[in-house]
């Protein structure tokens, strides 16, 4: 058996561990899950595409009939409630990690969209939106055109689209040189 000296200072805590564990408890559990009665955060996913924002948001033990989605220029709004279950008198919880009560989530969008052609489905717990860009927001596309033979053509840095100077640039056009042959 070996004998190990007391050391007094071993068994404190260091002010270094005991702020690591306040900034543990503090930051890494979700304040939305903390108490009962506490506003529930849940999950939320937004995708975009050139003609579509795609919400998903996870549901779990919720009923479509207790979702209420609403949209306010480019801001939407999904609230309900968790309900809790029936608490039997006799029983005794030993972990009760599940939590219950309001909740709601709102996002703001980038770009308008078209509420009236939204989608909502509600499938296995998880809520999806699909939001169809307003056509006014929508990117568009200008194409370019050509001009028929003897229009002007508009002029850039003294040159002109046709790769030739413009007249009055005070320097000569390039000239070609043509190959002849002679036998």
């Amino acid at each position: 058996m070996a004998i190990q000296r007391y050391e007094p200072y071993r068994e404190m805590i260091s002010l270094r561990d005991a702020m690591n564990s306040l900034f543990q408890d503090s930051f890494v559990r979700p304040l939305g899950l903390l108490g009962e009665g506490s506003a529930v955060m849940l999950p939320m996913d937004v995708i975009e595409d050139q003609n579509e924002f795609i919400v998903k948001m996870s549901l779990p033990g919720v009923r479509p009939e207790d979702v209420h989605i609403t949209v306010h220029g480019n801001d939407v709004t999904i609230r309900g409630e968790i309900k809790a279950d029936e608490e039997k008198q006799d029983a005794h919880y030993h972990i009760r990690e599940r939590r219950f009560g309001m909740f709601q989530r709102t996002v703001t969008l980038t770009t308008p969209i078209s509420p009236d052609k939204a989608q909502a489905t509600f499938e296995n717990g998880v809520l999806t939106l699909v939001l169809p860009k307003a056509e006014e927001a929508k990117p568009k596309e200008i194409k370019i055109g050509t001009q028929a033979q003897g229009g002007t053509q508009a002029q850039v840095g003294g040159k002109s689209q046709a790769g030739t100077q413009a007249p009055g640039s005070g320097q000569s056009q390039p000239q070609t040189a043509q190959a002849s042959s002679s036998s």
